[in-house]
């Protein structure tokens, strides 16, 4: 343990407890304080996980704060509109076009034969296209 404090205390905890041999163990301090012993050593590791999880927030606020400030975009932030971008979108877009595409395709041929798989195909096809243009619409030029 890296505070002797915490390691001081928690090495008092273990020393009231009851030992195994017969006649008790010369540390024993009765239920009641070995119970309050306890919980004191648990409130204290409970406040320095506080503490350490405390000056963790702290800091990444601190680090989103400044990249905010020099212009960028913090990590974690999602802007309305952005839930479909990049290659995970595009793979899942794939994804359900594929899987609806079977069932449309039967229901468009089944009705209108031929030109009902047409126009069905025609849509996904048209579909799929205006999200890789649009994506690539919503970039921004990096070659300035």
């Amino acid at each position: 343990m890296s505070d002797p404090e915490l390691a001081h205390d928690l090495d008092a905890a273990v020393q009231t407890r009851p030992q195994t041999s017969s006649g008790g163990a010369p540390g024993e301090l009765g239920a009641t304080y070995e119970s309050e012993l306890t919980e004191s050593f648990l409130e204290k590791v409970e406040q320095r996980i506080d503490t350490a999880v405390d000056k963790r927030v702290r800091r990444q606020i601190a680090e989103q704060q400044m990249v905010v400030a020099r212009g960028g975009r913090p990590e974690g932030i999602r802007h309305p509109g952005s839930a479909l971008e990049g290659p995970a979108g595009a793979f899942a877009l794939a994804v359900v076009s594929l899987v609806l595409a079977v069932p449309l395709s039967a229901i468009a041929a089944a009705n209108l034969g031929l030109a009902g798989l047409v126009v069905c195909w025609g849509g996904i096809v048209g579909i799929n296209a205006c999200y890789t243009i649009g994506g690539s619409l919503r970039r921004p030029d990096h070659g300035d």
